[in-house]
């Protein structure tokens, strides 16, 4: 309470009306899966959080192309995670966190420039483990001639270089004066006779191209760790800038003791002034396992904008019933508010997705079938090596979709009865005999209706628990569940009497009020179509006194017109209706 304590007209702020509530997200969505390139998270104790990504674009600067993986012994038909992003941002997805999964093994590229001990040796390294790492970096010194006031203004660490090749020297800037690179300690008086002498600036390009095709250059390196831009800054294996440590291709290993004149010499022996350093030794590791999609999981468990999760591709591999054990249970953790789109193995028939689906039972997933075929975007004309057709697991397209159907009608409509853009057919086609014994399962098909298209054509939760049937039941109650928690973090301490409870009641009143007249809620009237009640009736003073507010709201959600039934029989001409 304010405190008057001299006379006089006081104005003070106040509010008459009750906190309102914002909608969260709902189509936010992660993706799990291994990728060319990309950082990640080594072990429980490091951390790397994903960066959002609002195109394939994004994607490929930072997690690689759509090239093949080589996992262990075998090549993976596909790269199903950069393929799956492609497809989400096709069916309308708009954001995506991607956190990658690597395999055990893999093992980043290296490019050894010298040898010997480890305070002398100088290498070039891929800054991620694996295949894409193996490219190459061009390093060029580029001498600038100098005149007397560019030697003036030349920053500490500047390498000069004078005289003629068989007389040639280098020195170093040390504060405001040149010295042997040789011998940083030897007399500094030797400023006068360097511009005499055609003095050159030295400094250091590099291009880096990896086995992706994708590059960066790197201008106006310096060779001294005092130089404001030194090679071994810019090119740090650990970054300061969140941009460099996620772009960057390369970084350079120098030893503590090498001296400016020994890096360049190292870099360009006998006196040439380019060379190209092909890396090599970079693998992508063994076919990732459960423990390494957990690692992955954990990345994206304190992102509170994600409401979709899914593997696209981990059905593929042996551990594919765990994987899907491990994102229902990252679904099903406390206030996630997150739903789990799970994928069939390639090539199942419809017992075998029965079989699949018998494997699991969880309200906080949806599981789809069959795969998607579409066309390989690195098919090439007279490439006949190449497939021009990619069977792909259906969750990117279907995560896409559900991002789609947030924003064209809301998460309360169910996300099915809609097309799948980027399909060429499906990989089987269900037909209606099948999906009678698929859709009570819980399996939800992927079909060719004639006339209509490629759609999705199912929308159950892969739960026996007859109260939780459908997806967007799952999604809608999630969307709920998020809002009001977010929404009301300002009454936590607040006194817990009347004027607070009256106030939690007004709030979520109002929230749900905005979404019957939307249309998320079924009934005729507000009455019928929610309540709430914190008062009294739902507390008692044991709750009071161990400081709980009790707030009871009831909700009556729109359920999917699953079967549309028209009931048609004969009648007389005569006959009233």
């Amino acid at each position: 309470m304010p405190e008057y304590l001299a006379p006089g007209v006081y104005v003070e702020e106040t509010s008459f009306r009750a906190k309102s509530i914002e909608g969260v997200g709902t189509s936010t969505t992660a993706f799990v899966g291994p990728t060319r390139k990309g950082p990640y998270r080594v072990d429980e104790d490091s951390h790397e959080p994903p960066e959002l990504l609002t195109s394939y674009g994004d994607f490929e600067r930072i997690y690689g192309s759509f090239t093949d993986l080589s996992l262990g012994a075998t090549v993976t038909p596909n790269n199903y995670l950069a393929h799956a992003v492609q497809a989400f941002f096709t069916e309308g997805g708009a954001r995506l966190y991607v956190s990658r999964v690597v395999g055990a093994g893999a093992t980043t590229a290296t490019a050894s420039v010298s040898a010997g001990a480890a305070d002398k040796a100088v290498s070039f390294v891929s800054r991620f483990p694996g295949a894409a790492g193996n490219g190459t970096v061009t390093v060029s010194e580029v001498l600038t001639l100098a005149s007397q006031t560019m030697m003036n203004n030349a920053p500490v660490g500047t390498l000069l270089r004078t005289g003629a090749a068989a007389t040639t020297a280098y020195h170093v800037k040390v504060g405001s004066t040149w010295r042997p690179a040789d011998d940083l300690d030897a007399d500094a008086e030797v400023d006068a006779t360097l511009a005499a002498d055609s003095p050159n600036i030295v400094t250091l390009s590099a291009l880096a191209v990896d086995a992706d095709g994708q590059s960066l250059s790197y201008e106006g390196m310096g060779f001294d760790p005092t130089h404001p831009r030194w090679v071994g800054h810019v090119l740090a294996a650990t970054p300061s800038r969140r941009s460099d440590h996620l772009q960057n291709l390369f970084a350079i290993s120098i030893g503590a003791a090498v001296t400016a004149q020994e890096l360049r010499d190292g870099l360009f022996p006998g006196g040439v002034a380019g060379k190209i350093l092909p890396l090599i030794d970079g693998s992508d590791g063994g076919e990732p396992a459960k423990a390494d999609y957990d690692l992955a999981l954990q990345e994206i468990a304190a992102l509170e904008d994600v409401s979709i999760v899914a593997a696209p591709g981990s059905s593929a591999y042996a551990a594919a019933q765990a994987i899907n054990g491990a994102l229902i249970a990252h679904a099903e953790s406390r206030r996630a508010y997150r739903i789990a789109v799970l994928d069939t193995p390639a090539e199942q028939t419809p017992g075998q997705a029965r079989t699949i689906k018998s494997m699991i039972d969880s309200k906080y997933a949806a599981l789809y079938y069959p795969w998607v075929v579409v066309s390989n975007p690195l098919a090439r004309p007279g490439r006949d090596d190449i497939p021009r057709e990619l069977a792909l697991p259906p969750s990117g397209f279907v995560c896409g979709i559900y991002a789609r159907n947030d924003i064209q009608r809301g998460v309360y409509k169910a996300p099915a009865n809609e097309v799948v853009r980027s399909a060429l057919r499906f990989e089987i086609d269900v037909n209606f005999g099948q999906q009678e014994m698929l859709n009570p399962l819980g399996v939800n098909c992927l079909r060719f209706l004639s006339g209509r298209g490629f759609r999705v054509w199912g929308a159950r939760l892969v739960s026996s628990d007859p109260e939780w049937k459908y997806v967007s039941d799952r999604r809608y109650f999630n969307y709920l569940e998020a809002s009001i928690d977010r929404g009301t973090q300002w009454a936590v301490f607040e006194p817990n009497g009347e004027r607070l409870w009256a106030n939690i009641r007004q709030t979520i009143s109002d929230f749900l009020y905005n979404e019957w007249r939307n249309g998320a809620l079924l009934g005729a009237s507000k009455e019928e179509a929610y309540f709430v009640r914190c008062d009294r009736s739902t507390m008692t003073q044991n709750d009071l006194d161990n400081g709980r507010l009790v707030c009871l709201i009831g909700v009556a959600i729109i359920k999917p017109a699953e079967f549309v039934i028209f009931r048609i029989g004969q009648k007389t001409a005569d006959a009233r209706s």
